[in-house]
């Protein structure tokens, strides 16, 4: 089992939001993954200085979220960081997906959370990021 830890941004102004993505993927969100440290944010700004100073493997990013919300604050985040990690947005419904494309997220989740489709979409963005 890999002995390390991948750092998950999680970005929401909202803490029951945060709480039910932390609750969703556990400590381990696979067994051939190593284990999942949180690091969670309330505002944009955080967001984008946390981001800079690097050592986030992934940001799940809260579409939803005001003032900032997460497809926008995605955008810029993929347009100003040279080495922006990947992003999984969380939509406020299915048909906003393209939306999280446009935002040039990696993937994208509805709200309600399903932790199952959390899941496999974390599971599959950081197999992509771990050697």
């Amino acid at each position: 089992m890999p002995e390390s830890t991948l750092k998950i941004l999680v970005y929401s102004d909202n803490a029951r939001t945060r709480d039910q993505v932390r609750s969703a993927l556990g400590k381990r969100v696979h067994p051939d993954l190593p284990e999942l440290e949180y690091l969670d944010v309330a505002t944009a700004p955080v967001v984008v200085d946390q981001l800079d100073k690097g050592g986030i493997d992934l940001a799940i990013l809260d579409g939803e979220a005001t003032p900032a919300g997460g497809m926008g604050l995605a955008k810029q985040l993929k347009d100003e960081l040279a080495h922006c990690p990947p992003i999984l947005v969380l939509t406020g419904r299915p048909d906003d997906a393209w939306l999280a494309s446009w935002s040039r997220a990696e993937a994208a989740v509805s709200h309600p959370i399903d932790p199952i489709r959390l899941g496999e979409a974390v599971a599959s963005l950081l197999r992509s990021i771990t050697p």
